[in-house]
């Protein structure tokens, strides 16, 4: 299935981002967190989703939340046997207006420094604890389910029918003549060599981001359904520059997404 980029209803032209890891916000649900029941005097969060992200092409792992809900001046996580990983006190003027939202992604050691056994020993799969407390003293409390189901890395990915480079340090890079159609394999399996290996994953989007790095920083991105994996980048966006980065990110149902990066050049 092929969709074209230039529908104005399903692009994003944006200024420069610190990060191919920064994402906008997806169209397509995944995993809710599990509100607790049994006690009145605790309310969930609005969103509490807790993953992993893997990026293929670089060789390293990460561990990420987003938490959104009522406005509070106390939050924390624990693992899965109980050990509190997070803890954030709000002060001062910051504990009288309160948070309502946390994104964090943690440090990314290249796996010659944290093997994906090591990381993954360091965060256990199971049920981990979201609570907070609200700036009128009520309790908040979530539970999140972190797995170690890494999608396997997109695969078999063409250029307008070009083989993808390896990485972008490849020499020569593709060329390409525009208009540039980015293309996959749909992704079914999870990772052949890390986590919970050879099982079926289902996939809840693809996210498909291009950047030019040079004179000056600038990215588009598109998230994209799971029974899409075509895409034509716009001649009017290839057209301001030479050499283009781009990445491929799978997300399963769980929220654990892997990436792949590499680079091609436009020709003309």
């Amino acid at each position: 299935m092929k969709q074209d980029f230039r529908q104005p209803a399903t692009t994003n032209l944006f200024p420069p981002r610190t990060s191919l890891a920064l994402l906008i916000a997806s169209a397509f649900a995944v995993a809710s967190p599990i509100a607790v029941a049994g006690d009145d005097q605790e309310i969930p969060f609005d969103d509490a989703d807790i993953y992993a992200e893997l990026n293929h092409t670089d060789g390293d792992l990460g561990f990420h939340a987003l938490i959104d809900g009522e406005p509070w001046k106390r939050l924390a996580i624990e693992d899965t046997r109980e050990r509190r990983i997070l803890s954030i006190h709000n002060r001062g003027r910051l504990r009288r207006q309160g948070l309502t939202e946390l994104f964090f992604e943690s440090a990314e050691p290249p796996f010659d420094e944290l093997t994906p056994a090591q990381f993954f020993n360091r965060f256990p799969e199971g049920i981990y604890e979201v609570e907070g407390r609200t700036l009128d003293n009520q309790e908040m409390e979530s539970e999140v389910e972190f797995t170690h189901l890494m999608p396997a890395p997109a695969a078999n990915i063409q250029l307008s029918g070009v083989p993808a480079a390896e990485n972008c340090d490849a020499d020569p890079l593709p060329v390409v003549t525009p208009p540039v159609v980015i293309s996959w394999d749909t992704v079914t399996h999870s990772h052949p060599d890390m986590g919970r290996s050879g099982e079926t994953v289902e996939v809840v989007r693809y996210q498909l981001v291009v950047e030019r790095e040079e004179p000056t920083p600038l990215a588009m991105s598109i998230e994209l359904p799971p029974d899409v994996t075509m895409m034509e980048v716009p001649s009017e966006f290839t057209d301001l520059g030479e050499e283009f980065k781009f990445e491929i990110l799978v997300k399963e149902e769980s929220g654990n997404q892997t990436a792949v990066e590499s680079c091609f050049e436009v020709d003309g």
